[in-house]
């Protein structure tokens, strides 16, 4: 019997010691950027790097640029360097796996934000879930035009998953309002103010009697917002953004566009650490995280001016 105790405790105290042993902590984080230039990616890795501060670990952030061979090499750059873990942002769909299939011949977990790698996704995904925020975005808009009339559609960048879920999403509100015909649609190469402006132009000089706008960004939205007021068209036309970046809030209280959703960039950035020292611990984490986001109209945009989540 002693000796069977004996064993016993034995036994208990070696596998404390080895869990210990195999409970790594988190020192250095990589962070791969999509795109520093876009609001809503400076707002993530702004959250990522305070919360890094507040539990000691060291963030080295690279910034693509929005192209996908820039991202590659300085990926390959951050595990030189003894990373623990990779928070990654795909610069575009193309190049999207290599990063994570570097990552894991290192042994280095990957948390990918916003756009997953389609056929080689992170150990964990953390995105809003955009197919149930672009209906939302778009059954309002189509509603503010009287559930009827021509529509476009100003794409982001073709085949990143927001771009394909955000389309998914307003699609079933067009497939429920038989009154809306979609007579355009265009794709944009980084989502920006100055492609949403020149795209809506060209839309607008092929088709003057749109009253429908989905901007699948809100730096497009803002642009489309500028080529229709140049433009001055006679009829009202409804405008819709995605992503709550904190000057397009501004804009939309003033009555610039209608709608957004405004994305938890904050707690995305927080939740990226977060399960970056979950996974390095040892901990399962799901393989999708969506996060919801909030439709914000004139109405209740003061709040999120005030406090973005």
């Amino acid at each position: 019997m002693k000796l069977s105790r004996t064993l016993l405790t034995t036994a208990a105290i070696l596998a404390l010691s080895l869990g210990s042993v195999q409970a790594k902590e988190v020192k250095k984080l990589g962070l791969a950027v999509a795109n520093l230039q876009a609001n809503f990616f400076n707002q993530i890795k702004q959250a990522v790097e305070a919360e890094a501060k507040t539990r000691g670990i060291e963030v080295i952030t690279v910034d693509a640029k929005g192209d996908g061979p820039t991202q590659v090499n300085q990926v390959q750059d951050l595990l030189t360097q003894n990373i623990d873990a990779l928070i990654y942002i795909p610069a575009g769909a193309a190049a999207a796996t290599i990063p994570v299939k570097l990552a894991h011949q290192s042994n280095v977990p990957v948390i990918n934000v916003d756009r997953n790698a389609d056929g080689a996704p992170g150990d964990t995904f953390l995105a809003t879930d955009s197919v149930a925020s672009a209906n939302a975005v778009c059954k309002y808009i189509i509603e503010k035009a009287g559930g009827k009339g021509n529509m476009v559609i100003i794409h982001g960048q073709k085949g990143t998953t927001p771009e394909v879920d955000r389309t998914k999403g307003c699609m079933e509100a067009v497939k429920a309002n038989p009154g809306v015909k979609i007579v355009s649609e265009q794709w944009s190469n980084i989502w920006s103010q100055d492609e949403g402006f020149q795209i809506m132009q060209n839309m607008l000089q092929a088709n003057p009697d749109v009253s429908i706008v989905f901007a699948q960004a809100d730096a497009l939205a803002l642009g489309a917002a500028q080529a229709i007021k140049v433009a001055n068209p006679s009829q009202k036309i409804a405008l819709g953004g995605f992503d709550g970046d904190t000057a397009a809030l501004e804009a939309l209280k003033n009555g610039v566009f209608d709608v957004t959703a405004t994305q938890q960039t904050q707690k995305m950035g927080r939740d990226a650490v977060a399960n970056a020292v979950k996974i390095v611990g040892g901990e399962k984490v799901p393989p999708v995280q969506l996060l919801d986001a909030t439709l914000t109209t004139k109405d209740n945009v003061a709040g999120f001016i005030a406090n973005h989540p």
